[in-house]
């Protein structure tokens, strides 16, 4: 086989080949700690190495409000974020299409609110992917594509130790988590409006498996308004039993 068949040959297996989303050891790590710190969700993005836009190189956060069953961005944060990317050389398709976010239980699969907030704000992008990873470990990835015919796929997340990396940087990683995430009550599928280039919301929701913990440390009137507002959403508990068939 010649060089040019042999260089076709290659490109017509990677152009079949299922997308793979590749970690840094130390990014993976960073995205670990972040999860691990409370008992809350939280979020960030992942910054992509410009030569493989699937390689995650880091996780950066932004401030938010979090709860064990939601996450708020503030949008002059995530402004700041992408301000500062840019000034570092990168294009926004380097820190402006991997959506990660945690999950307090054991259920990395999205829920209704994941799948509409994915498709309502990254939906205008050519390409994005919605992370998810739970409290034991398991991911959940979905790359979604607008160009051509569209459409969408999960794909699998891999840590890739064939990379260089940095060690953890476990002061400078608390740091961030105490400059960006703030715990507030927990507020239901309720949040602030972000920009993130598409204008609309990045809040969601999920059913952690010690909710009815939380449920009984709630003062009186607040637990009814959560209940009531459980009664309203039958979509959510329909999510949880997805969680639980996993």
């Amino acid at each position: 086989m010649n060089k040019n068949n042999k260089q076709l040959t290659q490109q017509k297996q990677h152009k079949f080949s299922t997308p793979v989303l590749r970690f840094s050891p130390t990014a993976w790590a960073k995205l670990l700690y972040f999860r691990d710190r409370g008992q809350t969700e939280i979020g960030g993005f992942g910054i992509s190495a410009a030569e493989d836009l699937l390689l995650v190189k880091d996780f950066q956060t932004v401030k938010q409000e979090v709860t064990a069953a939601s996450v708020s961005f503030d949008d002059n944060s995530v402004a700041d974020l992408f301000e500062q990317q840019v000034e570092a050389g990168r294009k926004p398709e380097q820190f402006g299409r991997i959506w990660l976010h945690s999950h307090p239980a054991n259920c990395p699969k999205p829920s209704s609110i994941d799948n509409e907030t994915f498709t309502r704000v990254f939906g205008k992008c050519d390409w994005a992917v919605m992370v998810i990873i739970s409290k034991n470990d398991q991911s959940y990835a979905k790359l979604r594509f607008n160009t051509g015919p569209g459409g969408q796929i999960q794909i699998p997340v891999e840590i890739d130790y064939s990379q260089p990396f940095d060690q953890s940087d476990l002061k400078s990683w608390e740091a961030e988590y105490q400059l960006n995430i703030k715990t507030a009550k927990w507020q239901g599928s309720t949040g602030r409006k972000i920009e993130i280039d598409f204008e609309d919301e990045l809040s969601y929701y999920s059913c952690p498996d010690d909710w009815l913990e939380e449920l009984e440390e709630m003062e009186p009137a607040e637990r009814q308004l959560i209940l009531s507002e459980l009664s309203a959403r039958p979509d959510l508990w329909e999510d949880m039993e997805v969680c639980n068939e996993y």
